[in-house]
């Protein structure tokens, strides 16, 4: 199909095979949706020229400021794209108001935690009553009742999972698609449940286990998501099972990027320090830079989201962001997104022809 074939509002159907939107992209790369301001508009048009699939991150979004980034995405771009709800988790407040007292004698000014739902119902009528290509959602799954509303309405439908028990409450509450996150991926881990008592944020797989254990117990399309930079990765993980490769890390550096000069200075700064789990900066667990703050403070925060990132909020607006990264930072590249696009297919082509002559097949 050609390129700019444009979503055509038909529900899917799974006996088709790949969902249409990943069917059709020309390159098997979809950006990552990045809340907090590093995925724009721009962002997404650009990687959608290129081939690939770009996605609105929808965390942290009014309802309006919402509507207001998919008409922009759809003022530049006729292609396909996605839009990202973080799924609303429980309410817990055991350890929140320690923690404020503890960042208050460090010398720090927190903010005001509070528990909200992200206005999870306002931003879903919306895409409901607006329809988009895909909606994926992470932190959970949303009820079949839910699934099966956006696709009457003609959207594609993924869920994040981090293993295959997840996988199969996705693909029982009718997922379309499943984005499986490796432990390796920058940012929050996408487990349906962050358990208080476990650092890695739930079962720690690695991707490439991740998607093997997750095709063993499903046939819906796999997304990768985790430590994918370059080309040699997107192959790999299209070796093991994959429709597309996700990455979020490596288009924190394009000019399109609303990456904060603070966080885009540290992903390309030279022998920078490695990544670690860390729930400081929200009280979920995530990757990111080893910084002094998440060293100090990480091991005290409670798994209390999103009361700790309202907490800290302040904290980050007057020392920096969170330096959210996957474990392969060190290897972005800075480039324009369609170009990094474009060299992420010729890379996993050559890495494609690499290994099927090592394999003795023809090249």
């Amino acid at each position: 199909m050609s390129p700019c074939r444009w979503w055509s509002g038909a529900r899917p159907a799974h006996d088709a095979g790949v969902p249409s939107v990943l069917a059709d992209l020309h390159v098997p790369v979809v950006a990552a949706p990045m809340a907090g301001g590093a995925t724009t508009p721009e962002l997404v048009a650009a990687v959608a020229a290129a081939g690939g699939l770009g996605f609105v991150a929808g965390g942290y979004l009014t309802q309006d400021a919402l509507r207001e980034r998919i008409a922009a995405v759809r003022a530049l771009s006729d292609r396909a794209f996605g839009v990202n709800l973080f799924v609303p988790g429980p309410v817990r407040e055991d350890g929140v108001a320690a923690y404020a007292e503890r960042l208050r004698a460090a010398g720090y000014a927190p903010g005001e935690p509070r528990h909200d739902d992200d206005g999870y119902p306002a931003k879903l009528a919306l895409l409901l009553a607006e329809p988009v290509p895909v909606v994926s959602f992470t932190f959970g799954c949303p009820g079949a009742q839910v699934i099966g509303a956006l696709q009457d309405a003609g959207t594609e439908v993924a869920v994040t999972v981090t293993g295959p028990a997840e996988a199969r409450l996705a693909v029982a509450a009718g997922a379309d698609a499943l984005v499986v996150q490796g432990t390796e991926a920058g940012a929050h881990r996408g487990t349906f449940v962050d358990d208080p008592d476990d650092p890695a944020g739930g079962e720690a797989l690695g991707l490439l286990v991740a998607l093997r254990l997750v095709a063993a117990v499903t046939d819906r399309p796999l997304v990768a998501a985790g430590g994918i930079v370059d080309g040699s990765g997107v192959a790999a993980v299209l070796a093991a099972g994959a429709v597309a490769a996700q990455l979020g890390t490596a288009f924190l550096a394009c000019p399109e990027a609303g990456t904060r000069p603070a966080h885009r200075a540290a992903l390309t700064a030279a022998d920078g320090p490695p990544t670690a789990f860390t729930r400081a900066w929200t009280g979920r667990t995530a990757r990111g830079i080893r910084t002094d703050f998440a060293d100090t403070h990480g091991p005290a925060a409670p798994a209390a989201y999103p009361q700790v990132h309202h907490l800290t909020a302040p904290i980050r607006a007057e020392h920096g962001p969170a330096p959210w990264a996957g474990q392969a930072y060190p290897l972005v590249r800075t480039l324009p997104a369609a170009e990094l696009v474009g060299l992420l297919r010729d890379e996993a082509a050559v890495a494609a022809q690499r290994v099927a002559a090592r394999c003795g097949a023809p090249a």
